[in-house]
C-alpha cells in the first residue's frame, strides 16, 4: 500500500508509542502530527472519545492501539507480528487485552506518572496512589510471569504483545519500585531484557519517555 501513513499522537503518550514500536519494527515510514487529548476543547484530530492515538493511511482512519497494532502487522510487509499456532496466537491477544485493560493504568498512570512523570514536570508525587498501582501492578506482574514462564508468548521473534506490553513496562521500570518488582519475575525479565534491546524499541523509546543518547 503505497499511501502514506499518519500518526497523530501525543508525544509522551505510551499508547502511542506502542503504534510507533510497531511501524518502526514493520519497517513503515509515517508522518507523525502532535495533539493533545488533554489541552481541553473539541479537536477533530481525535478519535470520538477524544484520544490518541488515530492512524489515517489514505482513505482510512482508525483508532484503538490494538486494532492499529493489527492493521499495521497486517497491511504492510515484513515479518508477521502475531503467529499461526492457535495457542501462541492466543496468548499475545490475551497479553495484550491484559495490557490494555489491567496494565496501563496502574503501571503507567499510578506508578510512572507520580514517581517520576510528575517530579520531572515539577509537581509532588502522590504516595497513595503510587501505592495502589504497586499493588495492582503487583498482581498484574504475577499473571504476566506465569504466562511467560508457559512459553507460548514470548516466542523467538517480536510480536503485537511485546509491542502493546513493553512500552508500559518500561515506564513502570523507571519507578524503583517498579524496576524491583519486575526483577523479582525471572521470565518477564527475561523477556523484556529481549524486546527492550531492539533496534524498534531503542529507536522510539525516547520519545516517550525522554531518555536521551540512550
Amino acid at each position: 500500500m503505497a499511501d502514506r501513513v499518519l500518526l497523530t499522537g501525543l508525544g509522551v503518550s505510551i499508547y502511542t508509542w506502542n503504534v510507533r514500536f510497531c511501524l518502526a519494527e514493520k519497517g513503515v515510514g509515517f508522518d507523525f502530527e502532535e495533539v493533545d487529548p488533554f489541552a481541553g476543547g473539541a479537536n477533530a484530530r481525535l478519535s470520538p472519545f477524544g484520544r490518541v492515538p488515530v492512524l489515517r493511511h489514505g482513505g482510512f482512519e482508525l483508532y484503538e492501539t490494538a486494532a492499529i497494532l493489527r492493521y499495521v502487522d497486517r497491511a504492510f510487509d515484513g515479518p508477521p507480528l502475531e503467529p499461526a499456532e492457535p495457542r501462541a496466537a492466543a496468548r499475545v491477544a490475551q497479553v495484550m487485552a491484559i495490557a490494555d485493560a489491567y496494565a496501563y493504568w496502574p503501571l503507567v498512570r499510578q506508578v510512572y506518572a507520580q514517581r517520576v512523570f510528575a517530579p520531572r514536570e515539577g509537581g509532588v508525587p502522590d504516595e497513595g496512589v503510587i501505592a495502589e498501582g504497586l499493588a495492582a501492578g503487583h498482581r498484574v506482574l504475577g499473571a504476566l510471569e506465569v504466562i511467560a514462564a508457559e512459553g507460548l508468548w514470548p516466542g523467538e521473534g517480536p510480536s503485537l504483545a511485546d509491542m502493546q506490553l513493553a512500552p508500559m513496562v518500561a515506564a513502570f521500570a523507571e519507578a524503583p519500585e517498579g524496576a524491583e518488582m519486575l526483577g523479582a519475575c525471572p521470565a518477564l525479565t527475561d523477556w523484556f531484557a529481549r524486546v527492550s534491546a531492539r533496534p524498534a524499541f531503542v529507536d522510539t523509546r525516547h520519545l516517550a519517555l525522554g531518555w536521551r543518547g540512550l
